[in-house]
């Protein structure tokens, strides 16, 4: 007996049907539409590309980012090519239609499903995510190039160069990674003109306690230290090496215990001021090695965190690089520049870009975890080249469910 060609049910529109396979996996369509309804921005009326697809479609967008707007498109439909029979074309909105869409959904959507979403993945069998009990994460920031447009200069900024201005306005952003996962998250972006300081402060908010907090000496603040430490969060910050950290205790492992104060005066009077304990270690034999290295750390009992254990944990730090370079090179694609032409979606490629990285890191930590193997024995360029040879082949799932096709 010949087999009926499945059909769409009655009313329903090809772009109800798109699915992104991981990317679907990783942010639900059921989470993607309550997000749009709290953000004002879930589609009132049929449309050619609704609100949850264009939110799927933003993040395919990163996936592919050397493919044009229309092609990366087609690829989401092809995989329902299926659905419509023999010889049968699917129709690709324009160019004009998607920008469009993208400027009814916004930004906000974007960044409130981040915020909702991206957190640590790591369990207790994840290799190369813990420090004894803590879960270990970094803190940095870097920048990306967004397409010149006088909106985007005007709401971005162009950064110095040694002739006049770059050549790109660019924005900046901080993040938080969970160094085993290279998961990004807390994420926080500004214009470059704004510094990673008061980006931190917004990103720390991420914290949770049962972490420790690695960072760069360019962070160190009293006044970010403490609101890092009131979030339960575990800290170990290497700092500069004229801040002045009097011994007041010296402990067997070499480090000692001292007070940091809020200003010189409160210093002199010993008011406010909070106990740290503090590790210094010299590189011997390393070239480019600094004569010393300072760190910080709220885990004062050396039984627990031996000093030449925190030495050597500092180094965990340049993880957080390894996920920047993913995220700008291997994903983004080395040189390339966000491509949307205004600052709203600029915000939103932006936001695109980490809900992407995420999802193909969730991918691969679990593919480490049926492995037994560490996340970052696996490559991050070959786990996203088959998330996109995968996403046109992948079945789609309708809005009400399987039950809707017939």
């Amino acid at each position: 007996m010949a087999r009926t060609v499945a059909t769409l049910p009655a009313g329903s529109r090809i772009t109800d049907y798109i699915s992104l396979g991981v990317v679907a996996k990783t942010f639900p369509q059921a989470t993607v539409e309550a997000v749009l309804a709290a953000t004002g921005t879930a589609s009132r009326r049929q449309r050619d590309l609704p609100a949850h697809v264009v939110v799927y479609y933003v993040i395919a967008l990163a996936l592919y980012m050397h493919a044009s707007y229309r092609e990366v498109l087609r690829c989401l439909l092809e995989g329902l090519q299926w659905l419509l029979g023999p010889g049968a074309r699917v129709k690709v909105t324009g160019k004009s239609g998607i920008s469009q869409a993208r400027t009814r959904l916004g930004w906000q959507a974007l960044q409130r499903l981040h915020d909702e979403i991206v957190h640590p993945i790591a369990v207790p069998d994840t290799k190369g995510a813990w420090y004894r009990t803590w879960r270990l994460v970094s803190l940095d920031g870097s920048t990306l190039d967004v397409a010149d447009q006088q909106g985007n200069a005007k709401a971005f900024g162009r950064p110095a160069a040694s002739r006049g201005q770059s050549a790109f306005p660019q924005l900046r952003f901080v993040a938080l990674v969970e160094n085993g996962t290279h998961v990004l998250f807390g994420t926080q972006v500004a214009g470059v003109a704004t510094g990673e300081v008061p980006l931190a402060t917004a990103a720390l908010a991420s914290l949770r306690a049962g972490m420790l907090c690695l960072a760069d000496r360019l962070f160190y603040g009293f006044e970010l230290w403490t609101l890092a430490c009131g979030t339960g969060a575990d800290l170990l910050w290497r700092v500069k090496k004229n801040l002045r950290l009097p011994c007041e205790q010296r402990l067997p492992d070499g480090s000692y215990l001292s007070r940091i104060y809020p200003t010189p005066k409160a210093r002199r009077q010993g008011r406010h001021g909070v106990a740290v304990r503090v590790v210094e270690y010299k590189l011997e034999g390393v070239p480019g090695a600094e004569p010393l290295y300072r760190l910080l750390t709220t885990l004062l009992d050396p039984t627990a965190a031996p000093a030449a254990e925190l030495a050597a944990l500092y180094h965990e730090r340049w993880e957080i690089e390894t996920a920047l370079d993913e995220l700008k090179t291997h994903l983004r694609g080395a040189r390339l520049v966000l491509r949307s032409k205004t600052p709203e979606l600029v915000r939103q490629e932006f936001y695109g870009l980490m809900l992407a990285h995420f999802a193909v890191r969730g991918l691969m930590h679990e593919a480490a975890l049926r492995a037994g193997e560490d996340p970052d024995r696996l490559s991050f360029l070959h786990a996203v080249r088959v998330v996109r040879r995968k996403i046109a082949t992948f079945a789609s799932i309708p809005p009400g469910g399987p039950d809707r096709l017939s």
